[in-house]
């Protein structure tokens, strides 16, 4: 064992410990007692943790500074939920002690530990202990007494403080006591430690373990119902002016900066008017709203997934890459398990991999939704050794036409016939904004002006986004299609209602649904079929 990590060894670690993590996401899902605070913590932390990795992929790991910032960006990109935005803000701290040395020592580690336990504290309005907080507390006060001079011994006593932190936890916070759990996150954080330690130590990947009950098996009252998040770049008000902004939304309320980055986390009534209140203030890059009681079902019904016997096991699953909560949550109603991604979202192969292996069924079919994502879905598959059946489909429409048709009880190759029939009978229309200026066939684009897309084809340049998608529907409409129409989150209240009076008058026989949360950076996505 060295006496100081390199950043290449650093980085190591850490996809190491990501993957350890992975190992026992869902064992860290089992412990959370809803609502405190969200419903898959596990999960969240995980999401957060494979940013980083993305991240570190494509830095310079010969460069300490570089490395450190990987860790920061990449945590507060992928963030997810209360946890995930936490450690987010232990990730940012640690990077921070780091960000200027050439190694990190034992000493080093020690006060990188301690500072991420205090970036923790300084990001929540109302710190409660018996959290993820006070067992990063616990680790770094565990690093700085520590005698080792090594980061392996400094780890090894940080870890061992932080047990016997997460073992308490029961004492400080009365529901964990009542449901007789510690706290998911605290231990989440652990295993990521330990996931580091494993790494030093030259260990391999253990066996997850079994999950054979879980914590949530009562849903409490929560005054506030939807799990609200939002990254949002170029913001033109300080970060302690957004969470002013919000705080009466609702409740446990998280507000961050790092790397030219605002990112938010909210439990609230009117996720709605939040995403819209914000997003007067800079750029809206990434959004998600979830309600919170649909959460809690979920992890009930994948705690009777884990008492499955093998003989009543389905034999198909589908895995669908989406982003938009209102899109999000059409998906998950029809059986799929999301892999949050899309346009300048892109997941890794191992986010698809680690998504297909946490469905219960014999098969399961990926639906990428996306033309930058079949190929990482392809490869996903080759990974998997069979057990996953890609249907190349390029957009989040052909991707909801395939989902409608998703049975798990067919016949898969079958199934896999019939959902891409389905899927080739829907148009996707898409309204956004250029992203430079260019000249593309007939048409002359500005930076910045409205363009509609049509199946990912430029069909439309200039105007309002809802004369857009007026001039593409006039283009490709026949007489009985049935149309849905997703607003993004910069769409006010008042433009989605104008833009439904306008096609009840110009479309009278058209049959439409109308829903907020589209995909981020996208005014409209609209489907014909």
């Amino acid at each position: 064992m060295p006496e100081a990590l390199r950043p290449a060894d650093l980085a190591a670690a850490l996809r190491f410990a990501t993957d350890w993590l992975g190992v026992y996401r869902e064992q860290v899902n089992a412990l959370n007692v809803y609502p405190v605070p969200d419903g898959d913590t596990g999960t969240n932390m995980h999401l957060t943790l494979q940013s980083v990795r993305r991240e570190l992929d494509t830095c310079d790991e010969n460069d300490m500074e570089s490395v450190a910032r990987a860790i920061s960006y990449g945590g507060l990109l992928g963030a997810r939920g209360n946890s995930g935005v936490i450690l987010s803000q232990l990730l940012k701290g640690f990077s921070e002690t780091i960000r200027s040395v050439k190694t990190v020592d034992g000493r080093t580690l020690a006060r990188a530990l301690e500072k991420a336990a205090q970036s923790g504290y300084a990001a929540v309005m109302k710190p409660v202990e018996g959290t993820i907080l006070t067992v990063a507390r616990e680790v770094g006060e565990g690093a700085r007494n520590s005698r080792g001079a090594t980061p392996l011994e400094v780890l090894h006593d940080a870890l061992t403080s932080g047990r016997a932190g997460l073992e308490r936890t029961p004492e400080l916070l009365p529901v964990l006591k009542q449901a007789g759990v510690v706290d998911s996150g605290g231990q989440g954080y652990l295993y990521v430690l330990e996931g580091v330690l494993g790494y030093l130590e030259g260990k391999a990947l253990p066996e997850a373990p079994a999950v054979e009950s879980y914590a949530a098996q009562s849903l409490e009252h929560e005054e506030f119902g939807y799990c609200t998040e939002f990254l949002m770049e170029k913001a033109t008000v300080p970060v302690e002016k957004i969470r002013e902004l919000v705080q009466d939304f609702g409740d446990s309320l998280l507000v961050v900066g790092a790397e030219g980055f605002v990112k938010g986390h909210i439990h609230t009534n009117e996720p709605d008017q939040l995403l819209a209140t914000v997003a007067r203030y800079g750029t809206m890059v990434r959004t998600k709203v979830e309600d919170m009681s649909e959460q809690h079902t979920e992890i009930l019904s994948m705690a009777g997934a884990a008492a499955r016997a093998e003989a009543e096991t389905p034999q198909n699953g589908l895995v669908a890459v989406a982003a938009g909560y209102g899109l999000v949550k059409i998906f998950r109603s029809l059986g799929a398990r999301v892999v949050s991604g899309g346009q300048t979202q892109n997941p890794s192969v191992q986010d698809i991999v680690d998504a297909v292996r946490s469905v219960t069924a014999h098969k399961v079919i990926v639906l990428p939704n996306n033309k930058n994502v079949v190929m990482a879905a392809q490869k996903a598959a080759e990974l998997l050794g069979g057990r996953a059946v890609v249907l190349p489909t390029k957009t989040l429409g052909q991707g909801l036409g395939a989902a409608i048709s998703f049975n798990e009880d067919e016949d898969t190759e079958t199934l896999a016939a019939a959902m891409q029939e389905s899927a080739a009978r829907v148009t996707t229309l898409e309204v956004t904004r250029a992203s430079r200026t260019v000249q593309l066939g007939e048409y002359d684009v500005r930076e910045g002006e409205v363009i509609g897309l049509r199946d990912d084809e430029l069909a439309h340049a200039g105007g309002s986004p809802e004369e857009a998608v007026i001039a593409m529907l006039e283009k490709v409409y026949a007489t009985q299609d049935i149309l849905t129409v997703f607003s993004g989150p910069n769409v006010t209240e008042e433009q989605l209602g104008t833009l439904q009076s306008h096609l009840e008058e110009r479309f009278p026989n058209l049959e439409a649904e109308f829903h907020t949360g589209g995909p981020d950076l996208y005014d409209y996505l609209v489907t014909l079929e």
